[in-house]
C-alpha cells in the first residue's frame, strides 16, 4: 500500500507523492518531542532567507545519522528571529531529487535553544547515502548528503574519511574545507577548535565582530560567523561529521573549570562554560545524549563502522587537571609527574579501555585534541614539553601506552589537532630512543587556517626531526588529513594548500604514509 510524503521544491512549493514506506514506521527522535513548548508557528514569515548557516549531519549508525539546522534570517545579531517556537518540517530520500523519499516529519525550532533543530533520523538501511533537507514556512533549506555505517558484524571494503581542526577566521580563508567537499569522503571528523573565542582585531584577512565572547549570544553570534562560511558549509553538506572540541570554544588552554585567567572567579567562569556549550551543542550535529546541562555536557561517545573500526571520540578539556609547570613550554617539573593528573578524568578513562579492550573492530581510532606523543620541544641535552599536551598528565599517558600495547587492544591509531601542524608519529614506550617498541601511531592534522600561510619546511624541523626519533614527517602547511582504512592497511595522506590568506589555493598531497594492520610503523608510500 503505498503511502503520501510530499517533496520539498527548489521554489519553496510542494509536490504531493506516493512511495512504499514498507514495515518500519516513519518515526524519528527530535528533541522536543517529549516536552511542553505551547504555541507553534506552522506557518513563519521570515525577514530573510532563514537557512543562512546551512545544514549537517553528524554521528552516524547503522540506521541513521543526526541532521541539524538552524533558522538565523539575521545570523549576525542573534539570529533575527522572534521569540516563538516553529515548526520545522524534514525529509530524508534515496536521491538528491528525492524522488524517493523515505522518512519525513516535523519537528519545532525553539528560542531558548537558538532556533536550531536536531533530528536523530531511525529505520534507515546499513551502509548507504541519503539526503536530506528542512522546511519552514515557504523556505526550503540546501539538501544534505550523509551516510549510514554498516552494521556492527560486518566487514566493509574500506573507509575513507578526513580530519581537521583548527579554523580561525582572522587569519585565513577555508580554502580546505572546499577541497574537502569534493573528495569522496564517508565521514569527516573535526577535533576542536571549531571557533576562535577572542575579539575582532583590525589588519587581518577577516574579523570577528564584538570583544571577547562570554555571554550565551556572543557565542551564538561567533558561530554563526564561522558558520556564515561557505565553504565550511560545503564540507558539513557532503558527508556526515564527528566532532569533539578543544579549548577555543570556551578559553584558551581552560582545563576543567580553570581559566586561562587565573583571577577570574569560577563561578563567573563556569557560566562562561555553560554559555559556551550550550552554543556548541545548538551548532552542531550531536544527539540528544549531548544535550548540556548547565555547565557540563556529555562529549565522549564511540561511533562503530562494522568490524573495520570503533571511532572513541574523546573529551580532553572537561575533565583534565590544571597545567602544570606553568602552563607553558617547559622542562618537564615534579607536579607533571603526579599521577592524580588526568587529561580524561577516571571515567573517560575507563570507558576508554574497557572499549577498546572489547572491540571487535581491527582499528581502534581515537579522535581528541592534543599530542600524545612526547615531544621534546627545547634543542640540545635538556628535554622540555609543552604542557597543554598530554605531557602535563605524564602518569597517565605512560598508563595509557601500557594499555595499548596489550594483545587484545587491536590497531590503536590516534588522532590529534591543536597546534597547526602536521605530524606523523610512532607512539613508543619509550620516547627517546630508536630501540622503543611501538604500541601505536599518531596522525597529528594540521590546521585550517590558524596561523595564516604555513611553511613547507619551518626553521626547526632539523632540530624536531634529530630530537625525536618516532617523528616521520612534519611541517606547518595548511589543509587537512584524509585517510583510507581496509582490514589489513591504513593509509595517511596529508592534503596541503600553499597559502590561506588568500583565496585559491590549488591541493597537493605533501606526503602520504601507511600502516599495516597488527604492525604499528609508519612507512612512507
Amino acid at each position: 500500500m503505498a503511502n503520501p510524503l510530499y517533496q520539498f521544491t527548489e521554489s519553496g512549493g510542494i509536490s504531493r507523492r506516493s512511495f512504499v514506506i514498507g514495515t518500519s514506521s516513519l518515526a524519528a527522535a527530535a528533541i522536543w518531542s517529549s516536552r511542553s513548548i505551547g504555541a507553534v508557528s506552522k506557518q513563519p514569515r521570515f525577514s530573510a532567507y532563514p537557512f543562512s548557516l546551512g545544514v549537517a549531519s553528524g554521528d552516524p549508525s547503522a540506521d541513521g545519522f543526526v541532521i541539524w539546522t538552524r533558522l538565523a534570517p539575521d545570523p549576525l545579531v542573534g539570529g533575527g528571529m522572534p521569540q516563538e517556537t516553529v515548526e520545522v518540517s524534514w525529509m530524508v530520500a534515496d536521491d538528491e531529487g528525492f524522488s524517493k523519499g523515505v522518512r519525513k516529519g516535523t519537528t519545532v525550532a525553539r528560542p531558548d535553544w537558538g532556533h536550531s533543530v536536531h533530528v536523530e533520523i531511525e529505520g534507515l538501511e546499513a551502509d548507504r547515502w541519503y539526503w536530506y533537507q528542512f522546511k519552514s514556512g515557504d523556505q526550503v533549506s540546501p539538501k544534505g548528503r550523509a551516510r549510514t555505517t554498516p552494521s556492527i558484524g560486518v566487514q566493509p571494503d574500506r573507509l575513507r574519511f578526513a580530519f581537521a581542526s583548527c579554523q580561525n577566521y582572522e587569519q585565513g580563508y577555508y580554502t580546505a574545507f572546499d577541497h574537502m567537499a569534493r573528495e569522496e569522503l564517508d565521514l569527516i571528523v573535526h577535533l576542536g577548535d571549531y571557533i576562535y573565542e577572542g575579539a575582532g582585531r583590525n589588519n587581518r584577512i577577516r574579523k570577528h565582530t564584538g570583544l571577547e565572547i562570554l555571554s550565551l549570544e556572543d557565542y551564538r553570534n561567533r558561530y554563526a560567523l564561522y558558520k556564515s562560511d561557505r565553504a565550511l558549509q560545503a564540507a558539513h553538506a557532503s558527508a556526515p561529521w564527528l566532532v569533539t572540541w578543544d579549548d577555543h570554544e570556551v578559553d584558551n588552554n581552560y582545563a576543567d573549570e580553570i581559566s586561562e585567567k587565573l583571577d577570574v572567579d569560577p563561578e563567573a567562569f563556569r557560566i562562561r562554560r555553560a554559555n559556551a556549550y550550550k552554543a556548541y551543542y545548538e551548532h552542531m550535529p550531536l544527539r540528544r545524549s549531548s544535550l548540556p546541562s548547565g555547565p557540563d555536557m556529555q562529549l565522549y561517545r564511540k561511533i562503530n563502522y562494522g568490524r573495520l573500526a570503533d571511532f572513541y571520540v574523546l573529551d580532553t578539556r572537561q575533565y583534565r587537571t590544571d597545567q602544570p609547570c606553568g602552563d607553558k613550554r617547559a622542562v618537564q617539573c615534579e607536579e607533571a609527574l603526579n599521577p592524580n593528573n588526568t587529561m580524561l578524568g577516571s571515567a573517560q578513562r575507563d570507558w576508554l579501555k574497557e572499549g577498546m579492550r572489547s572491540s571487535g573492530a581491527e582499528w581502534n581510532i581515537l579522535a581528541q585534541q592534543v599530542m600524545m606523543a612526547a615531544h621534546d620541544r627545547l634543542v640540545g641535552e635538556e628535554v622540555g614539553f609543552s604542557m597543554d599536551k598530554w605531557s602535563s598528565a605524564e602518569m597517565e599517558r605512560r598508563d595509557m601506552l601500557r594499555f595499548m600495547a596489550q594483545p587484545e587492544v587491536r590497531n590503536p591509531v590516534v588522532l590529534t589537532g591543536d597546534i597547526h601542524s602536521n605530524w606523523a608519529n610512532e607512539l613508543r614506550l619509550e620516547f627517546d630512543g630508536l630501540e622503543s617498541v611501538s604500541v601505536g601511531t599518531e596522525f597529528v592534522g594540521t590546521s585550517i587556517s590558524s596561523g595564516g600561510d604555513g611553511r613547507d619546511r619551518p626553521a626547526t624541523y632539523d632540530a624536531i626531526m634529530s630530537e625525536n626519533p618516532f617523528v616521520k614527517f612534519h611541517n606547518t602547511q595548511r589543509g587537512y588529513v584524509s585517510c583510507e582504512v581496509t582490514e589489513t592497511q591504513w593509509t595517511t595522506r596529508y592534503r596541503t594548500v600553499d597559502y590561506v590568506t588568500r583565496k585559491g589555493a590549488p591541493l597537493r598531497t605533501r606526503a602520504a604514509f601507511a600502516v599495516e594492520s597488527d604492525r604499528p610503523r609508519i612507512e612512507a608510500v
